[in-house]
């Protein structure tokens, strides 16, 4: 068995460690290729370091563009390493669009390719989002679909994809999440950097198309931040997108009182800072997840979810972009027992992928 592995943006490193490790630890033939999506892979090859991982055998440093240009490059990109290494299943994870052009490719080329899609079946139903046209159209080109809950196979099998091609994993996020923690714990101290202390501030990532892109949204979520300085007086956190920094400057925004702006982290960084965090304000998909593990509240920062599994459990809430119902839901969360169950499984979800494609 011979598998590649194709990733491209940095949520995708850390989902797909912990198969790495997976893949190391088995002394299996695997080679990693990194399309270079939103970043170079130089930049990229820190964050490598910080995980433990050996470094991507390929990279295409196909960088930012629209979605036909990042899509059409890794194309011919990936189809090249593929005609070149033959391997026997080609693995992507979530999304991007790295993940719909590395299913593509493989599928397109008559070298009986299996596809792998790991956290197959999520769905926020949504198709303004290119996520969700990404994910449909990969689960519905893969041979494995590793789905990260019950919820996501029922979604599969209600849209006519085979039983027997579904294998309910766990999410690969937790695996990553306890893996990582540690490793976190003997490299880093984000809070002697930023002057802080547990529990007392709030953590905030905004970087959605959808939110802020448009003029409003973004209004709303900085309005939605401003009470809630106003209210609690605890710091606002706030990693800074390099598109949500973009707009608020083309938008001419101001910043609330109370908002610390930092640079982007790196994951083991910004695992202390959700671990410790007093409530979790975001719009990203990979953050509830990683909240609701952690056992931090979290108020979502979208009008939907593709991780209905976090409202179930009551570890999130969907609040939108209206101050006032931000405020409110933070207020709720704040006051919520941490005691709801992690929904995504046991940690072991890199394990039981592997052990699905050798077995």
């Amino acid at each position: 068995m011979r598998i590649a592995i194709v990733i491209g943006t940095r949520p995708e490193i850390i989902k797909m460690s912990p198969v790495v490790r997976e893949c190391e630890k088995q002394n299996l033939e695997y080679f990693m290729l990194h399309t270079g999506q939103h970043y170079s892979y130089e930049l990229d090859k820190v964050f490598f370091e910080d995980l433990e991982l050996p470094e991507a055998k390929y990279n295409l440093n196909v960088g930012s563009g629209s979605h036909a240009y990042e899509i059409g490059k890794m194309l011919i990109g990936i189809e090249r390493i593929l005609l070149k290494e033959e391997p026997d299943v080609v693995l992507v994870e979530g999304d991007t669009n790295t993940v719909l052009a590395g299913a593509i490719a493989a599928s397109k080329l008559n070298l009986n390719i299996k596809i792998g899609h790991v956290e197959a079946g999520l769905r926020s139903y949504d198709r303004r989002m290119p996520e969700e046209i990404n994910r449909i159209l990969t689960d519905h080109c893969s041979d494995y679909l590793f789905a990260p809950t019950t919820k996501a196979k029922e979604i599969l099998l209600a849209e006519g994809i085979p039983e027997e091609n579904i294998f309910v994993t766990g999410n690969t996020i937790v695996d990553a999440v306890y893996q990582n923690l540690e490793i976190a714990k003997k490299k880093v101290n984000i809070f002697n950097d930023l002057n802080l202390n547990s529990e007392s501030y709030f953590l905030v990532t905004v970087h959605r198309q959808e939110n802020v892109d448009v003029k409003e949204r973004l209004v709303g979520i900085l309005e939605g931040l401003e009470v809630l300085y106003k209210e609690f007086r605890l710091p606002i956190i706030f990693p800074i997108h390099p598109r949500t920094k973009k707009r608020i400057n083309d938008f001419r925004l101001k910043l609330p009182k109370g908002v610390k702006l930092v640079e982007p982290k790196g994951f083991l960084e910004f695992l202390q800072l959700e671990a410790n965090a007093k409530l979790v304000l975001t719009d990203s998909g990979g953050v509830q997840e990683e909240a609701c593990i952690l056992g931090v509240p979290c108020v979502t920062l979208r009008d939907n979810t593709e991780r209905p599994e976090t409202l179930e459990v009551g570890s999130n809430v969907l609040a939108g972009v209206n101050h006032e119902r931000i405020f409110k839901c933070s207020k709720e969360m704040m006051d919520k027992e941490r005691n709801w169950k992690n929904p995504f499984g046991d940690g072991k979800a890199g394990e039981k992928i592997v052990r699905f494609l050798t077995g």
